[in-house]
């Protein structure tokens, strides 16, 4: 039996209560160990960036205190937004179209606390839940746009998500934005931000040494107030979130994962 098919059957047998709160240790337990024992601090950098997100809130979550950080320099800051998010939890008394409104309004109040404004943030509207799941020509579409956006802006520093974050379009939108970058033909300084890779993968099973040695920490003291406020501006997303799971992001420190461009 594979780690992963004993922890489903574990699942089965357990309350969710129990489940969420083995999660929130595990979670804490990898957060902490990689953050002491195995990142090494992150130079703030006056360097421009973009920030690809799968759905509105990631970039909050995973981002939130370096871009307000950069945002307070006067440093240029892009967001992108690759699906619509439609698929959201929390919002079953919604029709598909109004979650859609509902989340890219929250994110621009969110990106608002943060300092970006709305001329920096982009929506390719993309089906929530079926970036892995795109045919030749979508996929290929998605790609130009992407690619288009960065060699508009320029940016020195990409921000993705991690690209075993446990979620299929978070890792699709590492792959989709990998083969941008290259297509492109530029060169970038590129980071991975984990969301859900401390939440659902078992302790260290996923992360690899090699995956370790790349881990930076930044601090956000400085911006912390900043990224709980945009935090709390996902109100639909909040809802339906283990509470846990949240307070991961509360804290005063973001951890990157270096990655070749």
């Amino acid at each position: 039996m594979t780690i992963k098919t004993y922890l489903q059957q574990l699942q089965k047998l357990l309350p969710n209560t129990w489940i969420e709160q083995i999660q929130y240790i595990h979670s804490s337990l990898l957060f902490r160990c990689i953050l002491f024992l195995g990142s090494k601090p992150l130079t703030f950098s006056h360097k421009s960036t973009m920030v690809f997100s799968p759905h509105q809130d990631d970039e909050t979550f995973g981002c939130g205190g370096m871009i307000a950080n950069k945002r307070e320099h006067g440093i240029q800051v892009v967001v992108v937004f690759l699906t619509n998010g439609q698929g959201a939890g929390g919002s079953q008394l919604n029709s598909h179209d109004k979650i859609i409104q509902i989340r890219k309004q929250e994110a621009l109040t969110a990106l608002e606390f943060l300092g970006v404004e709305p001329s920096k943030i982009h929506f390719l509207d993309k089906h929530d839940g079926h970036l892995q799941k795109l045919n030749h020509q979508e996929r290929k579409e998605t790609i130009e746009q992407v690619m288009y956006l960065i060699e508009f802006y320029q940016p020195q520093e990409i921000y993705v998500p991690h690209k075993k974050d446990c979620h299929q379009d978070h890792e699709a939108t590492y792959e989709l934005v990998k083969v941008a970058i290259a297509q492109a033909g530029i060169t970038v300084d590129l980071l991975q931000y984990p969301i859900w890779l401390f939440w659902r993968s078992p302790l260290f099973i996923l992360l690899k040494l090699q995956d370790i040695a790349a881990a930076y920490s930044l601090s956000i003291t400085l911006v912390q107030e900043k990224k709980q406020q945009a935090i709390a501006a996902y109100s639909s997303q909040l809802e339906s979130l283990p509470r846990g799971f949240i307070n991961r992001f509360l804290g005063d420190y973001e951890i990157y994962f270096k990655a070749k461009s």
